[in-house]
């Protein structure tokens, strides 16, 4: 697996379009491999990295029929492992690498329609990621990683990018009170809200402005304990987490949060680094009038208050 990594990392820093497009396909079948079922489900990482390799060379002739894996598989599966733990250091980890592929992506003069399709080919495979290593989040503690992001949600992009980039801010800030406070230290809510109040941005895009909207809102809570927290990325690594991997694992499954969230939100700015539904009301009323009525809905529908339901925004 690491040798696909230094392989599709190679393509990815090289600037010819044609190469990065190699390098996301080589990623995107990685990705595919850990979570997409197929008969040779059972195989060792050895030879399912070799499958995956001529899965990747004949994609076109491969008539084998797969189906996604449910999390809990995911979790006992010796090749996500292999991925998690690959991820844990800063050498092998995509996060950063797809980071970086953007920045070069959006620094050519003239985008073109192929630019952009590899914009939100990087952006696709960034969510899915972020969502399979949650620790890759605390990337978006820094305000550079942040403004990548804000960046796109700009009008001259296609509302396909907006859209795209909208849902990669959502797995961003998921569980992440830290990533939270620098969206806000950027005028993130200016940037979304201005987004939302265009006449020129798309109705699909304003739908996803109001879903991020939503989950914004929602209170947060910070994590149970330190050992369960992410610690952030170093030069010389990115820390692996004093807790088990099984128990980063549980998380991927579905299972209960150590703290429960409620609408009316008893956490509050302080120590924690946390902010109450009411106080994120507050920051958001400086650039929307109608947020009483957000915060009303929230209440009544709690369309958002399980996890599940951020999830499920987060992998739309």
């Amino acid at each position: 697996m690491d040798a696909l990594l230094t392989l599709s990392f190679d393509n990815l820093s090289a600037r010819d379009s044609h190469r990065t497009r190699k390098g996301l396909r080589q990623i995107e079948g990685l990705l595919a491999q850990i979570c997409l079922s197929n008969s040779s489900a059972n195989r060792s990482p050895h030879k399912r990295k070799s499958s995956k390799l001529r899965v990747n060379q004949n994609e076109s002739g491969d008539s084998e029929t797969k189906s996604c894996k449910r999390l809990s598989e995911l979790r006992r599966d010796a090749a996500f492992r292999e991925f998690f733990r690959l991820q844990e250091g800063f050498r092998w980890n995509v996060a950063t690498r797809l980071l970086d592929t953007l920045t070069t992506l959006m620094g050519q003069p003239s985008p073109t329609h192929h630019t952009n399709t590899l914009i939100l080919s990087t952006l696709t495979l960034l969510q899915g990621t972020l969502l399979l290593h949650p620790t890759s989040r605390t990337i978006f503690a820094r305000q550079d990683p942040m403004n990548l992001l804000l960046d796109l949600l700009d009008a001259s992009n296609p509302s396909t990018v907006q859209a795209q980039a909208l849902l990669v801010l959502v797995t961003a800030l998921l569980d992440s009170p830290a990533n939270t406070r620098c969206f806000e230290s950027l005028e993130g809510l200016l940037t979304v809200t201005s987004l939302f109040k265009s006449r020129t941005t798309r109705q699909e895009v304003k739908m996803r402005t109001l879903e991020f909207l939503y989950f914004y809102l929602m209170p947060e809570a910070p994590r149970h304990t330190a050992a369960s927290a992410p610690q952030p990325p170093t030069a010389s690594g990115w820390g692996e987490r004093r807790g088990s991997m099984d128990a980063t694992s549980e998380m991927l499954v579905g299972a209960p949060p150590p703290h429960v969230r409620t609408l009316s939100g008893n956490a509050s700015d302080g120590a924690s680094g946390v902010r109450s539904t009411e106080a994120k009301q507050r920051l958001l009323g400086r650039h929307l009038s109608n947020v009483d009525e957000l915060v009303r809905d929230l209440s009544e529908t709690a369309v958002f208050a399980e996890a599940g339901g951020v999830e499920a925004v987060a992998a739309a």
